[in-house]
């Protein structure tokens, strides 16, 4: 069993992540001709960039967010491949262009939030949609803030959360309690559409 990396360490291997990031991102911006700041900060054990643009949004710079954030995760993987290229380690960064993944990520806690009400007042379980990784990840969060349980069901497109009531009796614990690293091995499985894995790994982390 490895022994859990000191705190000064882990910032100063985050901080390096960040800047390794930042120099990947400024360089695409330059070839692409696009205007845009980055912001580099440590978030929940991991690094943290965000493109924002101090004169508004620049519509081509939505371009790099795509469809419901699809050219944005695609991007985050590059970058991560980036760093982990020069670093030698997979990297667990977190990237934001404009807001998006920001404001998304609390329309998804509100989500969360009134199905956690409902289970409070009825004590039945609420089914949600269907929902990506990152999505999964907002709701498991909020649902272990709450105290109740949460699981992740279905496979693909299909998957989604379901939120229960906590049982004490039976000693259960929602998917909030499990290491952080889980739910990473999970997103890459299933955006590696190894949806079994995916199924057995997937869970809670601390909130990239």
């Amino acid at each position: 069993m490895s022994e859990p990396i000191d705190k000064a360490d882990l910032v100063k291997k985050l901080d390096e992540e960040g800047d390794i990031a930042a120099d990947y991102l400024e360089e695409l911006l330059d070839i692409a001709d696009l205007d845009g700041d980055i912001e580099i900060s440590v978030e929940a054990d991991r690094a943290s960039l965000a493109i924002v643009s101090d004169e508004g949004v620049d519509r081509r710079l939505k371009r790099l967010i795509g469809r419901e954030g699809e050219a944005l995760d695609a991007l985050q993987e590059l970058t991560r491949l980036a760093v982990q290229t020069q670093t030698g380690e997979r990297s667990r960064l977190m990237l934001d262009i404009a807001g998006f993944r920001a404001e998304h990520r609390e329309e998804i806690a509100e989500i969360a939030r009134e199905a956690v009400a409902t289970v409070l007042e009825t004590g039945d379980e609420v089914e949600l949609e269907p929902m990506n990784p990152f999505e999964r990840k907002v709701v498991h969060d909020v649902v272990a803030a709450s105290g109740l349980v949460s699981d992740s069901e279905g496979v693909g497109q299909d998957r989604h959360v379901v939120i229960k009531p906590c049982d004490e009796e039976n000693g259960e614990e929602g998917e909030g309690s499990v290491p952080l690293d889980s739910v990473d091995s999970a997103e890459s499985e299933e955006n590696a559409e190894s949806t079994e894995s995916a199924d057995s790994a997937e869970s809670t982390e601390s909130a990239e």
